[in-house]
């Protein structure tokens, strides 16, 4: 594994009387997709904007890479672009402000977009919004994205290709970090799982030695099982390689 590139060192984040970290500590390494999940109410979409830089701290720290560039690319739930732009004019515009140059046609190729490139944005599907998403997220070459629930609302087949066009961005060398509720595609194309509850992260590992480590059939139970029966206490197992979750 690549060193880690993204983590939270003592993290601690509360609104009013509801806390969303208390004293969570986690690091995550390039070249991985990891899937956030967690009950209603959680905290993730909080937790993933305190690892974009949107939102701060109470206490603890946050570790983000470093250098010049745009190093974390941010995609919301439901991305919205400018009216009347084409998918292509859409990169461009991004592109340009970032002052970088852009190949539109190569970065939405990477996303199955090739065919609606002249197609302008207010005509585009729920799902091909959620694509140009990705390719948007891909200008500057972030080393790590951030994406919040991007196959909420759509067909299973949609969904997968946005999952797999996630998975091959994390197989270029990025950190790709996900929110999602499909814990089926999260077990088929995710190579780590993060469980948020209760302000900590109280499940950590890949889905199949998840799975393994708990016995149970499918991520979903393995889910259920954790919220239900371990409140605070950390579910901790060895990654395929061996390594420490």
């Amino acid at each position: 594994m690549s060193d880690p590139v993204l983590g939270l060192e003592g993290a601690s984040l509360s609104f009013g009387d509801v806390t969303v970290l208390d004293d969570a500590s986690v690091a995550l390494d390039g070249g991985t997709f990891v899937a956030l999940v967690g009950p209603n109410g959680s905290g993730k979409t909080t937790t993933l904007e305190l690892f974009a830089g949107l939102r701060a701290l109470d206490a603890g720290t946050v570790t983000r890479p470093t250098g010049t560039g745009r190093t974390v690319a941010y995609l919301p739930q439901s991305p919205r672009f400018r009216p009347g732009f084409t998918a292509r004019e859409v990169v461009e515009f991004y592109g340009s402000l970032i002052g970088n140059d852009v190949d539109a046609d190569a970065l939405l190729a990477r996303v199955g977009l090739s065919g609606a490139a002249d197609r302008r944005v207010d005509d585009l599907s729920g799902g091909m919004t959620r694509l140009l998403g990705l390719a948007q997220a891909l200008i500057g070459d972030p080393p790590v994205v951030v994406l919040d629930e991007p196959t909420s609302g759509l067909d299973p087949d949609v969904a997968d290709h946005i999952f797999e066009a996630a998975a091959a961005m994390a197989a270029d060398g990025r950190l790709v970090l996900t929110t999602s509720h499909d814990l089926d595609a999260v077990s088929r194309y995710t190579d780590r799982v993060l469980l948020i509850a209760n302000g900590a992260f109280v499940l950590d590992g890949s889905p199949a030695a998840l799975l393994e480590q708990t016995a149970e059939k499918s991520l979903r139970d393995v889910f259920s099982a954790t919220v239900a029966g371990t409140g605070r206490e950390a579910v901790t197992v060895d990654l395929d390689d061996g390594g420490e979750a």
